[in-house]
């Protein structure tokens, strides 16, 4: 009897708890939380002002109080910790100040996956660290996302608009719903001469299109670039872009296959080696994603040739993991063109010999100095030869 009477008492504190607890917020509570996220919303990246109208500037409140562990048991990301105290799920830790759109954005996920609750705490920490150091500072996550491929040999590529908006997540978000799609729908393949022509000329003209007049308004002026490509044209793309410009370039993975950057391999570093003499053709041979016989482009270019290499210890074609490494190709290419004009001059050609990642080849264009380098032309491999051949050329803007 002892024990029924123990076991109905704690179901009916139990009941008692639950029906007790509210959706009110206490008036102290919400004026902590519009102080603490500054009157904006706190889902990262959209810190839009949450008490006047973004159209007419009229004072209106437009906040919502969203929870992080749901108010409701089977709602988004459940109870949590505070399934065993109810009484604290309204409490400032628990909540965040949202615009209605973000908050239905975040509750839409209904099995917390992509919105988790350990996201929205990172981002309410991080917001309210930032009001602490200046009240008001913009986030601005927006980006113009840049898809770009071409058929390489045999293969026919294509880029999925999606799974590159899940790279972005949760650093960027797109700038518009549509992506700007840079490629050229052809049969052409890269071993004729028509194809690097019609390529180039069309990647040209679009860039001036649909890149130019983005750059000009200046209203978003960050770039996300996806791209797969044969190299030359990929360089010719980083150096429309040049890196006077805020871009993010991306690495398709081969493992796991994605676009998201992944952790850094350990003991990473890039390795120049220099000729043995000056005073032949200047080469850059770029042996990242595979070694390269040396002797291949003898049967290029005859005649002396100084080579130079900037390569790894294993080169392989998923090499290339994450931004770092990124950061370091584009240092030690730098340092590289220095060192080159340094010893063959600016008016001779750099004959580049590419077989590298998409994102170094596009980082290698962006690094390009129009009116201090040297003029490039490029080799890609021909499939049908087994031999490299001159692709495009890259003139200096002397």
């Amino acid at each position: 009897m002892l024990v029924h009477l123990t076991h109905t008492t704690l179901i009916h504190k139990i009941i008692k708890m639950v029906t007790e607890v509210t959706r009110h917020i206490k008036n102290a509570t919400e004026r902590e939380l519009w102080a603490r996220a500054a009157g904006r919303c706190q889902f990262n990246g959209c810190n839009v002002l949450l008490y006047k109208s973004t159209v007419t500037q009229e004072s209106v409140n437009l906040a919502q109080k969203a929870h992080i562990y749901s108010f409701s048991e089977k709602g988004p990301r459940g109870w949590g910790p505070f399934k065993s105290n109810l009484s604290g799920i309204n409490d400032i830790c628990n909540l965040m100040l949202m615009c209605h759109g973000c908050h239905q954005k975040i509750d839409a996920d209904k099995l917390g996956e992509r919105y988790s609750a350990a996201l929205l705490v990172s981002w309410k920490i991080e917001h309210e660290q930032r009001i602490e150091i200046v009240s008001g500072i913009e986030s601005d996550k927006k980006s113009h996302v840049v898809l770009y491929d071409a058929n390489i040999g045999k293969e026919k590529t294509q880029i999925e608009y999606i799974e590159c908006v899940r790279a972005m997540f949760p650093d960027r978000y797109p700038a518009h719903e549509r992506p700007e799609m840079l490629s050229m729908s052809s049969d052409l393949k890269d071993c004729s001469r028509g194809y690097w022509d019609a390529e180039l000329s069309h990647l040209r003209k679009i860039y001036e299109r649909r890149i130019a007049p983005l750059i000009e308004q200046n209203g978003c002026n960050h770039f996300s670039v996806f791209a797969i490509a044969p190299q030359p044209l990929l360089i010719q793309l980083g150096a429309l872009l040049t890196d006077k410009l805020s871009v993010e370039t991306y690495q398709l993975h081969r493992e796991p296959k994605c676009w998201r950057w992944l952790d850094e391999p350990s003991g990473f570093s890039f390795k120049i080696n220099m000729p043995d003499n000056f005073d032949g053709t200047p080469v850059l041979l770029i042996s990242l994603s595979d070694n390269v016989d040396k002797s291949r482009i003898s049967t290029v270019l005859f005649g002396g040739t100084s080579i130079w290499e900037i390569t790894v210890e294993n080169p392989h074609n998923d090499f290339m993991q994450s931004k770092h490494q990124l950061s370091e190709f584009r240092k030690s290419i730098r340092q590289l063109m220095v060192n080159i004009k340094d010893k063959h001059g600016n008016d001779k050609p750099l004959h580049i010999f590419p077989v590298m990642p998409v994102s170094c080849a596009i980082e290698l264009g962006r690094a390009r100095m129009p009116k201090a380098d040297m003029p490039w032309i490029i080799y890609d491999q021909n499939y049908n030869t087994q031999k490299f051949e001159k692709s495009i050329e890259i003139a200096s803007d002397m």
